[in-house]
């Protein structure tokens, strides 16, 4: 909301939130810091078209823009819209260049209508493995330059500036829609009236991309392919009425089973690699630990390495699932609590065992430094390598870097370094004596390779946030974590800082 306002400055606007039954105080929130926002709010969740058109109902504007909760505007993003529009009167609609909290294009920022050939190539991905093919990745248009205006069919619903005129022809949302979908039909819906879409990348929003349904999952693989039967049977009749609703049906089926097999091997693939490394590595050291200690190797009975070991592993594996170790994003200490615990329930285990299945203290303390060995290199190498199945993070220790304008005021930088781990600051502006002031942010991504910064914290009110979103493409292949920091102060003068978004999950923090 504090973006838009800024967007909306010199421009006559009326703006709209529509709460679909929220439960994390936004309407308290929105009534309390945004009085002269039109709040609608609803007893349930009507669904992304509904919510939408109770807006429209009221607007009373030359033009209206849908926009998605979880987005981030410049600050001459309308401006630069309206005038597009103003000039363009062939313009039905048009939609922004869009970038991720990672600072990466979204490809849905343009896209074709989802005929069934196109379809087809989609959902068996040959759209991917062919991008910039005109046949093939013809969806996402990949093939067009994200930083060139052009006539595309289809525009996202978390930007979509519209003609109030065209939506009088057209008519609203479709409310058959709950979530996706809406946006393709409406854009198909402005072709046939003989307008325009064009997508009018010369401004860039930040779209987060709610958690709500992802991508992958199977209730986004259940919601969005029954959006794209209810838009094959509003718009399609005959043969390709067949045949696309046999392709909705197989794409279901095939990503379904793929979601399925996703999470299955995201779930068992760290735990059956630790329990082989660690094991393997125990088939190693009995051998060794008996020959050295007793003069031969097949000392211990194979009871030993062939009940025994596996019983010890799997209890360090259960307290290392009771710490959070196979949690996406864990730390050095949980592993390391995780091993200590499981080792005094392996060791209690030892001692109440009978005389004659005690087989080596050594080797049960030799195993918990494997499995602490273990734990942590799986992890460490699943952060270097950038696997999607497990990292090695420590979100309050990542080296942090502060950008605004000039030297922030000294409460709010004690606030910011209590809690992220600030190395320093990038400014426009030189500052005066300061011991953290690492260089101006025109020469930022030079900077932080010399630093080894690995987040970024922006400053909402000292930095503006087309600069922002600059600065996340600039330096987007650095795989930083981003965030948008609003400083607020409360009752007590004290500043709290209103977290806009991160781009690791909130309960990392």
């Amino acid at each position: 909301m504090f973006a838009v306002q800024k967007a909306a400055k010199n421009i006559k606007t009326e703006i709209f939130v529509v709460d679909n039954h929220s439960i994390d105080g936004s309407v308290e929130m929105i009534k309390e810091n945004f009085p002269e926002v039109k709040l609608i709010v609803n007893n349930q969740n009507l669904g992304f078209a509904t919510a939408c058109n109770q807006a429209l109902k009221q607007a009373s504007g030359k033009y209206a823009l849908l926009l998605n909760p979880d987005t981030v505007v410049a600050e001459n993003s309308f401006s630069l819209c309206i005038d597009f529009m103003d000039k363009n009167p062939d313009a039905g609609a048009l939609g922004v260049r869009m970038i991720n909290g990672e600072g990466k294009f979204l490809p849905e920022s343009k896209r074709s209508l989802p005929t069934p050939w196109i379809s087809f190539y989609k959902i068996f991905g040959l759209s991917t493995l062919f991008p910039k093919s005109k046949k093939f990745g013809k969806y996402q248009l990949k093939y067009l330059d994200e930083h060139q205006i052009a006539e595309v069919e289809v525009l996202s619903g978390a930007y979509m500036f519209l003609r109030m005129e065209v939506l009088k022809k057209t008519g609203l949302l479709d409310e058959s829609f709950f979530m996706y979908g809406e946006d393709i039909d409406l854009s198909y819906r402005i072709l046939k009236a003989g307008y325009k879409n064009y997508y009018f990348p010369k401004t860039t929003i930040i779209h987060y991309k709610g958690e709500s349904t992802k991508k992958g999952s199977l209730n986004y693989v259940r919601i969005f392919y029954k959006a794209m039967s209810i838009y094959a049977k509003k718009h399609f009749s005959g043969k390709k009425l067949k045949w696309y609703m046999f392709f909705i049906q197989l794409a279901i089926y095939f990503r379904a089973g793929l979601s399925v097999l996703k999470r299955i091997t995201q779930k068992i693939f760290m735990p059956l690699l630790d329990f082989f490394l660690i094991y393997t590595a125990y088939l190693y050291l009995i051998p060794w630990w008996a020959k050295f200690r007793y003069g031969n190797a097949e000392y211990f009975a194979d009871e030993f390495s062939h009940y025994f070991v596996p019983i010890y592993i799997l209890v360090w594996m259960f307290f290392a699932w009771q710490k959070g170790v196979y949690q996406k994003y864990i730390s050095l200490k949980n592993i390391f609590y995780a091993v200590i615990y499981g080792s005094i329930a392996v060791l209690i285990i030892y001692a109440l065992l009978p005389e004659e299945y005690r087989f080596s203290r050594f080797l049960v303390s030799a195993g918990a430094i494997l499995a602490f060995t273990v734990f942590t290199t799986n992890r460490v190498l699943g952060h270097l390598l950038k696997l999607n199945i497990l990292s090695f993070t420590h979100f309050k220790k990542l080296k942090s870097a502060i950008i605004a304008v000039k030297e922030i005021d000294e409460a709010l930088k004690q606030r910011v370094e209590k809690d992220f781990n600030v190395i320093g600051y990038f400014l426009q502006e030189k500052p005066g004596i300061t011991d953290k002031y690492l260089g101006n942010f025109e020469n930022l991504s030079e900077l932080i390779d010399f630093y080894g910064i690995e987040r970024l914290i922006f400053i909402l009110n000292e930095i503006p946030v087309k600069e922002i979103i600059d600065k996340m493409s600039e330096t987007r292949s650095k795989n930083l974590v981003f965030m948008m920091l609003l400083p607020v102060k409360d009752e007590h003068d004290n500043y709290f800082l209103a977290n806009v978004e991160e781009s690791i999950p909130k309960k990392h923090l």
